[in-house]
């Protein structure tokens, strides 16, 4: 019951909002010499160049080889298609194939008996054998696998311009304190430290999540999700204080909350190089490849810095082990096709472009001759532990508190005592 009116609840808000619904596809599509086609309806977000072509490509060879299918693939972008996928889960009816973030919301889709049981398929030919042992791990509900990890072995850290921070004389940090040195010496010389576009309220997280881990490790979180803990505390609020401090600052580019994300505007400011660094998921590298492949060539990374006054790990890594995360419809008539279609996904050819794309795709075996992403995969071989994104990890009501009241912070509009009790208050309804 509970699940149930959290999707109508969704659904009734976001058609209110103006969101518009696509009907999944029905099991036959368009007519060929041999008859019907039967059609397989997939949705996905990867709409920057050039993750569409590669998607495409895949799904082409998968049509070549399986002529009987025929894919219909859909494009939208990421905050587009929170909204489009909310619609179409409150109604029942998500396409045959059609991508997730894991957590929270994977679960609301079990419980709601909208996903199809992948483990047979996984199981068959050992085909499980070929994904990172964690990157499962996240795939799973209640110990069954729901989702194919696809994408990239993703995690938040910081990217930065080499040729300012050697400018400057500036050492990549090591600790928060360190951060904030090469912050200051940024600003003296008029360059914004952090790039922010945070209209779409998830990036702001980006910088936010890391936080807490540093001060206090990831068992807070974990405690505060699962109820012997709470996100009223002093871990949360310590990182909210921080984030706040950041902005009195002028740490961040003016204007964050009314940037948007999806077309580009938090990369323009480093393109320009009016700012010096952003925390994104490892997929920036693939924004940039696509967008301004000259730009990368100065980009490196490192992960988010120690704090210096705290007890968590410096070795902890935010993010995921497939990032995009692909389900299948239970009411798909066509579920191992559909299954084989989404391995076509990371076959040798697509492994290949990913690679080239700045992407780590989540298998144990990848050959990475880019520096840029061998340092980054030397950060999550080395990492003690993987926090999984934050407003993931959470139910959709406790997820929406949580990134609006992130965003007021941000604005100054709230204290950071405000920020957590509204999160807690909103987690304890949710359970």
């Amino acid at each position: 019951m509970k699940t149930t009116k959290k999707l109508l609840l969704a659904s009734l808000i976001l058609l209110v909002s103006g969101a518009f619904f696509f009907s999944c596809s029905k099991s036959k599509g368009s007519e060929s010499a041999g008859g019907e086609k039967k059609a397989i309806e997939f949705w996905h977000i990867q709409n920057v160049d050039p993750a569409p072509q590669f998607i495409g490509d895949a799904v082409k060879r998968f049509e070549a080889a399986n002529p009987e299918y025929q894919v219909n693939v859909v494009v939208t972008a990421n905050d587009s298609y929170k909204q489009k996928i909310a619609v179409a889960a409150a109604s029942g009816q998500v396409p045959d194939v059609f991508m997730s973030w894991t957590g929270g919301i994977t679960n609301e889709y079990v419980k709601a008996g909208l996903l199809a049981d992948l483990t047979p398929y996984f199981e068959k030919n050992n085909a499980k054998d070929k994904f990172l042992d964690g990157a499962i791990e996240q795939a799973k509900v209640n110990g069954k696998i729901y989702a194919v990890p696809v994408e990239n072995t993703a995690i938040a850290g910081f990217w930065y311009n080499k040729d300012l921070f050697a400018k400057y004389n500036i050492a990549v940090p090591t600790t928060i304190a360190e951060l904030e040195a090469a912050c200051e010496t940024l600003k003296q010389n008029g360059i914004t430290p952090f790039s922010l576009a945070n209209m779409t309220k998830w990036t702001a997280i980006m910088y936010y999540q890391n936080l807490p881990s540093r001060h206090a490790g990831i068992q807070p979180f974990a405690d505060a999700l699962a109820g012997t803990g709470s996100f009223n505390s002093e871990p949360f609020i310590w990182a909210a204080a921080k984030m706040q401090d950041w902005v009195r600052k002028g740490y961040f580019n003016e204007g964050f909350n009314g940037l948007d994300e999806d077309s580009g505007q938090s990369r323009t400011l480093l393109y320009t190089e009016r700012a010096a660094m952003q925390v994104q998921g490892s997929w920036f590298a693939s924004n940039v490849a696509g967008e301004n492949p000259d730009f990368l060539k100065k980009v490196g990374f490192f992960n988010f810095p120690a704090d210096e006054t705290g007890t968590g790990s410096p070795q902890t890594v935010s993010g995921t082990l497939g990032d995009n995360f692909y389900h299948v419809s239970a009411k798909c008539q066509n579920q191992e096709a559909a299954f084989n279609m989404l391995i076509t996904l990371l076959d040798d050819q697509a492994v290949k472009e990913r690679v080239a794309a700045g992407r780590i795709p989540p298998l144990k075996s990848v050959s990475l001759p880019d520096p840029l992403m061998q340092e980054v995969f030397k950060t999550i071989q080395g990492a003690t532990d993987v926090q999984f994104w934050y407003n993931e990890s959470l139910a959709p009501e406790p997820r929406e508190v949580f990134e609006t009241s992130l965003q007021e912070l941000m604005g100054l509009s709230i204290s950071p005592e405000e920020f957590a009790k509204r999160w807690q208050d909103a987690q304890a309804l949710a359970q």
